[in-house]
């Protein structure tokens, strides 16, 4: 069977373009000024040592950092215009570049919707196994953000490696996360040396990827300014994203809250250009707005997508890859608020042509829980926004002139040699959507319940391990902290 264009990843898209040039310009004026000027709070000895042997005015006593513009510049240079994220046993890798876009899970979720009972509970590692199997099995879905957290792993130094071990073990999608310690991150990282046969190895086909934190407003903590410095000594891929909220964490009107988003990331890239030089950086874009009434992150604002295509088009302009982010959602049930909130979104975001689209499936609830359902009905939604990426192809073959000419009016084409070459690839083919006739659908047959079905197969079928029997021994035998007992 033909593989459809829109079945690959990595389609490049700039079909929305929220900002004028001139916007990008101002704003990336603006963001070295912020920096040169204001600076940022630097809380990490190790981070502020190398601020300062890069150039930056560090004072020590009050723990800011302001960054020349010659500094930043600079580091916007070294870091790699493209970074790949690597897949293993056969695995599309994905090249973040460019506008070359790409989807994936996301949020470290602490609460999942029971595939039984429906109702929300605390997220346990036997979520975090099912989440990678399920994202194993989704075409849509290019990379497996680790995206719920382990409420039973009492220790925290234990979280990381257990986290980073079953989503290794469950899917050979590239797996990217966030990390809580300094060493579970340095755990997680010789864990991964190991499944990679040595250091070197992992460095040169990286198939995990981290995620640090930049704080709104203008701050690198002592732990995540740590984890970044560490990563970039290890020259392993790190995400320096930044979260600004309109109206709390920073002005409320999105042009501030783009310069925001802008000016840290590019900070977070600084940082790790400073550390070491070529070290794969790649900036993030997570903030939103605020519901000013509570106060609240408010996770389906039509207002977040818009600022992260703007940040989507800054990324392009310094020719650095973007992790980005859509495709959440406020609403409390898989419903139809959901739907539209998750759909609108995401085709934005990646009509912008954001190259990793992290949260993009399975969050709802401002990012607070995960749906399983609602993880394979996002699939589905991203399946229709590679069509929309793919575009309408025009050539002499695509347009048929001649075939049109030869046939004549009044008559079809069903019969046409032209219509079996292009019906299977040119159109995208729903896996849930019901597009039956009323009369000939069944009861109950629609797509929630397509879904449920998809969860339910992959539940009852057999688990298979992605890690080789022999690797898995040794690291659970380095790493007695895994715990291995909930995977039947």
């Amino acid at each position: 069977m033909t593989t459809s264009k829109h079945e690959e990843p990595g389609l490049t898209s700039s079909l929305y373009r929220p900002l004028a040039e001139s916007d990008v310009r101002s704003i990336a004026d603006a963001a070295f000024r912020v920096l040169e000027e204001s600076g940022m709070l630097v809380f990490s000895k190790t981070a502020r040592a190398a601020f300062a042997a890069a150039g930056a005015d560090v004072d020590e006593i009050s723990c800011r950092a302001r960054l020349p513009r010659s500094l930043v510049e600079d580091a916007i240079s070294s870091n790699p215009s493209s970074v790949t994220l690597y897949g293993r046993n056969k695995r599309p890798d994905c090249v973040l570049e460019k506008n070359r876009v790409h989807y994936g899970t996301g949020g470290t979720a602490i609460y999942v919707l029971d595939p039984d009972t429906g109702e929300r509970r605390p997220s346990k590692v036997e979520d975090v196994i099912l989440n990678a199997r399920i994202v194993d099995r989704l075409d849509n879905i290019h990379l497996f953000t680790i995206n719920v957290f382990p409420n039973d792993i009492g220790d925290r130094e234990h979280i990381d490696v257990n986290r980073f071990f079953h989503a290794l073990d469950n899917t050979s999608k590239h797996v990217m996360g966030g990390i809580y310690t300094i060493d579970g991150c340095k755990n997680v990282v010789t864990m991964a040396e190991t499944l990679a046969n040595g250091e070197d190895a992992l460095r040169e086909r990286p198939f995990v990827s981290f995620i640090t934190l930049i704080i709104s407003p203008f701050k690198v903590d002592d732990h995540y300014g740590e984890m970044t410095c560490f990563l970039a000594e290890k020259g392993l891929p790190v995400v320096v994203p930044t979260e600004p909220i309109c109206g709390t964490t920073s002005p409320i009107t999105l042009a501030g809250n783009v310069l925001t988003h802008v000016a840290e990331t590019l900070g977070g890239i600084a940082l790790v250009q400073s550390v070491r030089k070529g070290a794969p950086g790649i900036c993030g874009s997570v903030g939103s707005i605020t519901n000013l009434r509570t106060m609240n992150h408010v996770g389906g604002a039509i207002e977040r997508a818009m600022i992260n295509g703007a940040v989507s088009q800054m990324a392009q302009h310094f020719e650095l890859p973007l992790y980005s982010t859509a495709g959440t959602t406020d609403a409390k049930e898989v419903n139809v608020q959901a739907s539209y909130e998750s759909a609108m979104s995401s085709l934005l975001v990646a009509m912008s042509g954001a190259n990793y689209i992290h949260d993009i499936a399975g969050l709802m609830e401002t990012d607070l829980t995960v749906s399983y359902d609602k993880l394979v009905v996002d699939n589905e939604i991203l399946g229709m926004c590679q069509r929309v990426l793919r575009g309408i192809e025009v050539t002499d073959e695509t347009l048929a002139t001649d075939l049109m000419i030869e046939k004549g009016p009044g008559r079809d084409y069903l019969a046409d040699e032209h219509t079996i070459e292009y019906m299977r690839s040119e159109f995208f083919m729903p896996r849930l959507a019901n597009r039956q006739k009323r009369e000939q659908m069944e009861e109950g047959d629609d797509g929630m319940a397509r879904a449920r079905e998809f969860v339910g197969a992959i539940r009852s079928g057999p688990r298979e391990g992605h890690i080789a029997p022999r690797t898995r021994n040794c690291i659970l035998h380095s790493f007695p902290e895994i715990r291995v007992q909930d995977e039947s």
